[in-house]
């Protein structure tokens, strides 16, 4: 996967004050056919579908194709591009951000997007009100601690110069913000759409998209059909997606075998990885790439025992990472740290915690827990996580710690996770992370930073430590580019800060394997899209199409 270093990224926009806008029609593929339609499965529901709210890898590709951000990605890729913004200015310092917005750009409501709705976003995402598990990704903002706490609703930050024409004023330089503006937490809604909804947006979901939500049959499917007036032109592609849902992986692989579906949206299940790799015209249908991703059980250091640190170090020498990785036939490599090795920021050398049953007993009896303890471990319930709960369960047995595995949908372990007395432990497989962008900020404010230790956060640990936090702003206000290696340096120091609190077991780094049927077309990078995960919809495309 390409490094893209945002201070690189931000200090080309400065020397380039005026962005030229994207060719919209640049990346259109010359072999693409349009029309058809693609089924892609999934064991779950979709818990939501508003922007503000959707923060899992089932929902956050299709969110991505059913609405805009100012800023977007090269397809396939973590090269930013101009999104709903033609172009924008950033001042000399930094924190000035003055975007331009592309004209007749309409929702799916056919009103006219402006500058308004872009503020109304922004006020939306960083309202308490919404807990948005996303807000703390506006920190830089001026005026963001004034929404956070309640006091006024509106970013004084953000100002609409003119109905093509937003301005975003930073309290401090920023040099993920870009990046900030292309997550799907900065997506355009409608005030009318939000207000009309009320509680029901995240089914009702209306953006600027290249899909319009046609239909939600919940427990049953989702239909996504092409926005005619999308402002692309070109795209999407395809006529229509059917997310089908309530469909077991393996009974998936089974009916893409049958050419009855397009894409197993859960991927290959664990079970069938060798039996598919090893049959030649299977394992032809399999596209595999990298990703910033790291699998871990977080400690709720709310919870005791897991509010003393010397039980959570504990915890961390119990696990034996390299069996866990064999649960998924090895395609993955054991994690020591929060960052994944191909992260900029990430320690070169550190070991982490070793695997050493009886140094994490001696460790539980210096604490008083000479005799072990009883807690639970929330796990999804797809394939393979309940099995590797079981692998954990097993090592914690053998220090005396006694998990009973509590094996729920994904949508009842991220509630859980949420609310800060429901969930000791959490594996986090099916909903581990997945870098929002790549930079080492991203894997630190919504899943370890104060911010995210919030009722319906992210942060499940409920992990919060005021001076890495101080440690992080300070490395993200580092723009300029001869300070890349202090920054980077910095977001280590801040890494290793948090394995000394121990908050987290780091298990490991996974590859992403999945399938395609033979009649889907487009590059297979579309099909492990580092942004668009799991799959950049707005660019596949099928070859038998009449």
């Amino acid at each position: 996967m390409k490094k893209l270093l945002t201070t690189s990224a931000l200090v080309a926009a400065i020397a380039l004050p005026q962005i030229a806008a994207a060719d919209a029609h640049s990346d259109l593929d010359p072999n693409a056919k349009s029309g058809g339609n693609i089924t892609v499965t999934y064991k779950d529901d979709v818990a939501t579908l508003d922007p503000a709210i959707g923060y899992d890898w089932q929902n956050w590709s299709m969110i991505k194709s059913l609405y805009d951000g100012l800023m977007d990605y090269e397809p396939g890729t973590t090269e930013l591009r101009p999104g709903l913004a033609e172009s924008y200015d950033i001042s000399e310092d930094g924190k000035v951000f003055t975007f331009k917005l592309r004209e007749g750009v309409k929702f799916h409501n056919g009103r006219v997007m402006t500058a308004d709705d872009v503020k109304y976003t922004l006020d939306r995402v960083t309202n308490p009100a919404t807990q948005s598990p996303g807000a703390g990704f506006f920190g830089s903002i001026e005026g963001y601690d004034a929404v956070s706490s309640g006091e006024v609703t509106e970013l004084s930050g953000v100002k609409v110069l003119d109905e093509q024409t937003v301005e975003i004023t930073l309290s401090r330089p920023d040099a993920t913000f870009l990046h900030v503006m292309g997550l799907n937490f900065a997506s355009v809604v409608a005030k009318e759409a939000v207000e009309a909804a009320g509680a029901d947006f995240g089914k009702t979901a209306m953006g600027t998209g290249a899909f319009k939500l046609a239909d939600w049959t919940i427990g049953q499917k989702l239909v996504f059909e092409k926005n005619q007036d999308y402002w692309r032109e070109g795209l999407p592609y395809l006529d229509s997606v059917t997310f089908e849902v309530g469909q077991e992986p393996i009974v998936a692989l089974l009916r893409l075998q049958n050419g009855e579906v397009d894409v197993p949206g859960d991927g290959i299940p664990p079970a069938k990885f060798q039996e598919v790799m090893g049959d030649p015209e299977q394992a032809a249908r399999v596209i595999e790439g990298g990703q910033l991703h790291t699998g871990y059980i977080t400690l709720n250091v709310k919870m005791a025992p897991f509010d003393n640190v010397d039980v959570r170090k504990a915890v961390n020498m119990a696990i034996n990472k390299e069996r866990i990785t064999q649960v998924i036939n090895g395609r993955a490599v054991p994690a020591t740290q929060p960052l994944p090795p191909s992260m900029p920021g990430y320690t070169e050398g550190y070991e982490g915690y070793p695997y050493d049953p009886e140094a994490a007993k001696a460790l539980l009896a210096e604490a008083g827990f000479s005799d072990g303890f009883e807690t639970e471990l929330f796990v999804m319930n797809t394939d393979p996580n309940p099995r590797i709960a079981q692998a954990i369960q097993q090592d914690l047995s053998k220090i005396g710690v006694k998990a009973t595995i509590q094996s729920l949908a994904q949508a009842s372990v991220i509630a859980a996770g949420g609310e800060a007395d429901q969930a000791p432990m959490i594996w986090s497989g099916g909903m581990a992370w997945i870098a929002d962008f790549p930079d080492a900020s991203n894997f630190y404010g919504p899943i370890l930073g104060c911010d995210g230790a919030v009722q319906g956060g992210w942060n499940w640990s409920w992990y919060c430590n005021a001076d890495a936090d101080a440690m992080a702003v300070k490395a993200d206000s580092m723009t300029d580019p001869a300070m890349v290696d202090e920054r980077l340096k910095m977001w280590s120091d801040v890494y290793m800060a948090v394995m000394e609190d121990a908050p987290w077991v780091p298990v490991f780094n996974e590859q992403r394997y999945t399938m395609k049927s033979e009649r889907m077309g487009g590059d297979d990078k579309l099909y492990v899209d580092p942004v668009s995960i799991p799959v950049n919809y707005d660019y596949v495309y099928v070859n038998d199409v009449q």
